[in-house]
């Protein structure tokens, strides 16, 4: 099917990494592409077998029909052409965030996949923010650290930290939703004996710690991949059923013609939480 996107937001994790030229190999990665994996739009035309009328508000989760252009993953652009078991409909009453879906079936399918809810939250941003929300959602209570003062404010129903600031040593579960990899050695010292590290951000160095505190520790790591179908449906129903809200976490809106101005704020300014690019002001 056909879908003119409304609006699409930008990646903190793969598209910074490719906005920086530090992407490592991945399937798919090649010059030039299209990013983006966080769009919404309407369904402009469908073929015969397609179940969703035109009109339909859907999500899209990126899109492959750029003929030599890449699309990695191909959702940034005002006209998709994808399969039509790809896309998702959604209430079109969640305008622009819709786009926060796929980051929230992330945050689901890292959170579901483990044998106990993160009891600690490394990252106050939209990711580190939508977990959070999810851990309180399916019945757990988070602490959350943050080390940037513009991104301390903002949360529902849970803790907001500096590390320093948290005497506790003896927790369950850790994720990480900063995507730093040289933090491993501080949480190390954070678990409880057999504790678990859950890696949920993207990671452009190699992953390494010490072996002594991780060994007292009997401390096991776990690698969160991306998410599947289920994940997103299941995002979808607490969404609707009102346990899971997506407000206050996309701060910015810019023109698709200014995005070269919106990718800047997005990686360099601390207060911009998420930024949403908007097609519907192009011809």
């Amino acid at each position: 099917m056909v879908v003119d996107i409304a609006f699409s937001s930008i990646s903190a994790g793969t598209e910074r990494l490719l906005w920086e030229g530090r992407m490592p190999q991945f399937p798919g990665l090649g010059y030039p592409l299209v990013p983006g994996y966080e769009s919404v739009g309407v369904v402009t035309a469908a073929g015969p077998e397609a179940a969703l009328p035109v009109g339909t508000t859907v999500f899209v989760p990126g899109a492959n029909c750029y003929g030599d252009v890449r699309g990695l993953f191909g959702g940034a652009s005002h006209t998709v052409v994808a399969p039509a078991a790809r896309v998702i409909p959604v209430d079109a009453a969640l305008g622009e965030r819709a786009t926060l879906l796929a980051l929230g079936a992330t945050a689901y399918h890292a959170l579901v996949a483990g044998s106990v809810l993160p009891e600690l939250i490394i990252g106050h941003g939209v990711f580190g923010r939508l977990t959070a929300r999810l851990t309180r959602a399916l019945g757990g209570s988070p602490t959350v650290w943050e080390k940037a003062p513009q991104r301390m404010a903002g949360a529902l129903a849970y803790p907001v930290l500096a590390s320093d600031a948290d005497p506790r040593r003896d927790y369950r579960c850790i994720l990480d939703a900063s995507g730093d990899a040289a933090l491993l050695d501080s949480l190390m010292f954070r678990l409880a004996k057999g504790g678990e590290i859950v890696l949920a951000g993207f990671y452009a160095t190699p992953i390494a710690f010490q072996f002594p505190p991780a060994f007292m520790k009997e401390a096991r790591l776990r690698i969160a991949a991306e998410w599947s179908p289920g994940d997103l449906a299941h995002v979808l129903d607490l969404v609707n059923s009102g346990r899971l809200s997506l407000d206050g976490l996309i701060t910015d809106i810019a023109p698709a013609d200014r995005a070269a101005d919106a990718y800047r704020a997005a990686f360099e300014d601390p207060a911009c939480l998420k930024m949403v690019l908007d097609w519907r002001t192009l011809s």
